[in-house]
């Protein structure tokens, strides 16, 4: 019986209690709430919408504590009647069809933005259309329906206000992070907008008084030296190149189809040899003027970084690809924050050499970027105490053959491109003194020709036999399972010595080849082992150097990949520019001034 009492009571609260259609206004608090999760979340979608409308100077102001935000455009504006509609449900001005969701080029185009924030908070639009003298005021409720319209005067554009964000939901205000956390958030969006956006002028208020401003430019390479601020322009490469952009539906390997349109890759990219961080927190991409993850991307950019850094220290890169909508898959996260990519191993092999063209060095993107007392220090070490070497005597052959690069050593001049070399001086036997086009170089000879070294080994890993055989004694089992990792030939000789029939090329001939080995032996992968092999048999700092040596040195190390860095993230070469140059000898003052006049 109790049983039968306890099924008509569930199957009564199932009746009174059952699935039943929400209020409108609590779907519209509940997907409000999807799109406006926080203060940056305001920002994001205002300023969104004021680059959607062509603006080029865009004002921001917030008030944490009185949870209030309004955005100031120079865009297009709107009209009367498309301010009734502005804040409407699932109005836009930017997609008409299922089809163009398929070719959305610009930052909104949901229509939700403006609607939730009526939902969430006091909202109010004034506009103006460029072509029009009369403005208008608009303020909505909690539905997105006009309440009040006045006439205002107002220059062309939108202005719109948030007042009392969260106001009727008190909850979520208590759920959010602290004011200092969300202003971060808020700098953030901006910052990265303004990298996808490099033309626009921000203006950055906060408790109504100036927070940061963002100058325009016409590339980010001028932007994030705003955002980094101990980042130097000439510190970066900047690169803009036109690919071929797949179809769409062709998978990764397959090259396919191509379509008729082009694809753009730019790059901002720090220059090794003179900026990295501790984090790879500055490794981001970015798609169709908008921020996103692309994790694949971002590995691919790590990947070509590698061994142009020091250890555990990560690039500054900022990549932007303009392509076909069609090449972008949207759905791999609710918020649209991370993508995938159609061909994705074509973008990366085209992201890999994108980033191989930004660090050869050339002179159409040589920058000055080494302040005038370095200088100073060039001179000194120029003139003091007799330290040049010349000779025109050829002796050695740097360990590197000629049929490996194609050089001939008797060439006076080498060049990339239009960038010619040629060899001055050797400083104290460390450094080669270069002369180029627009100034000199000061390379140091040891790390130039490890880089060298370095980029033959990865592309021609070559095991030789030794005869006799290197005698290894006391190796641990790890040492020789280490060695056999690397596809050397070891066998055991005898209680605790190991014979090793096998070695690296560039070892073989040497006589600290068992000393060699035995490093190799104490761990790493394949390429810690070639970036060792590299660095134990380039060339020592205090060996004197033929101008024809040095001069082949120049040719090898200027065609390789990284030219900037050793494998270790060593700076190669100081620049010392004519420019800085004529600063240092006041080439620039007149006559008189020069003698006190």
């Amino acid at each position: 019986m109790g049983k039968v009492c306890a099924q008509i009571y569930t199957e009564q609260q199932l009746v009174t209690n059952g699935i039943q259609a929400l209020p409108k206004e609590v779907v519209n608090l509940i997907a409000a709430g999807e799109v406006i999760d926080s203060l940056a979340a305001v920002v994001r979608e205002l300023v969104e919408n004021s680059l959607d409308a062509g603006a080029t100077r865009i004002a921001v102001s917030v008030c944490p504590a009185q949870w209030w935000v309004q955005v100031a455009d120079n865009g297009s504006g709107m009209s009367l009647a498309d301010l009734r509609q502005a804040a409407s449900a699932h109005s836009t001005s930017k997609i008409r069809s299922s089809d163009d969701l398929w070719k959305i080029t610009s930052l909104g185009f949901r229509g939700e933005a403006l609607h939730s924030l009526a939902a969430l908070a006091e909202l109010e639009i004034f506009s103006r259309l460029r072509e029009t003298t009369e403005g208008w005021r608009i303020s909505y409720n909690s539905q997105g329906e006009p309440v009040e319209e006045i006439a205002a005067a107002i220059a062309p554009g939108t202005i719109v206000t948030v007042a009392n964000l969260f106001g009727n939901w008190p909850v979520r205000r208590q759920g959010l992070p602290a004011a200092a956390q969300q202003l971060r958030g808020v700098q953030a969006t901006i910052q990265h907008l303004a990298l996808c956006h490099p033309w626009v002028t921000w203006q950055v208020q906060q408790q109504n008084r100036s927070w940061f401003s963002l100058s325009p430019s016409k590339t980010p390479q001028h932007i994030l030296p705003q955002i980094l601020r101990q980042l130097h322009p000439s510190d970066l490469q900047h690169l803009k190149v036109e690919v071929p952009t797949p179809e769409r539906g062709w998978g990764d390997g397959e090259m396919g189809k191509w379509g008729e349109k082009k694809s753009q890759i730019e790059l901002v990219l720090g220059l090794p040899d003179r900026c990295h961080r501790r984090r790879p927190d500055w490794v981001r991409v970015a798609t169709n003027k908008r921020l996103v993850r692309a994790p694949e991307l971002e590995q691919a950019i790590l990947s070509a970084m590698a061994r142009t850094l020091p250890r555990d220290r990560y690039p500054i890169c900022f990549l932007h690809l303009q392509v076909c909508p069609s090449q972008i898959d949207w759905n791999r996260h609710p918020a649209k924050a991370e993508i995938y990519l159609h061909s994705l191993n074509y973008w990366q092999e085209q992201v890999t050499q994108a980033i191989e063209q930004a660090l050869r060095i050339s002179p159409f993107d040589f920058s000055e970027a080494m302040p005038s007392e370095r200088v100073g220090k060039l001179l000194k070490a120029s003139v003091g105490k007799g330290s040049y070497q010349e000779t025109a005597e050829i002796d050695g052959t740097l360990g590197v053959s000629a049929e490996a690069t194609g050089e001939k050593t008797s060439e006076p001049t080498t060049g990339l491109g239009l960038m010619e070399l040629r060899v001055v001086a050797q400083v104290h036997n460390m450094y080669i003194l270069v002369e180029h086009p627009t100034g000199m170089w000061l390379v140091e000879q040891h790390i130039a020709h490890e880089r060298v070294l370095y980029e033959q080994l990865c592309d021609r890993w070559q095991l030789v036999p030794v005869e006799p055989p290197i005698i290894l004694r006391n190796l641990t089992p790890a040492q020789v399972e280490q060695l056999q990792r690397l596809g050397l030939d070891i066998e055991n000789f005898g209680e605790q010595v190991w014979a090793i029939r096998t070695a690296p090329a560039l070892l073989q001939q040497r006589d600290d080849c068992a000393d060699a080995l035995l490093e190799l032996s104490l761990g790493g992968d394949l390429q810690t082992a070639q970036v060792a092999t590299a660095c134990r048999s380039a060339i020592r700092n205090g060996t004197p150097l033929s101008l024809p040596e040095m001069q082949k040195l120049l040719a090898q190390w200027q065609v390789t990949r990284n030219p900037r860095t050793c494998p270790h993230g060593r700076p190669i070469f100081l620049s010392l520019e004519e420019s800085s140059l004529a600063r240092f000898f006041r080439r620039h003052w007149v006559i008189g001034k020069s003698h006190g006049i």
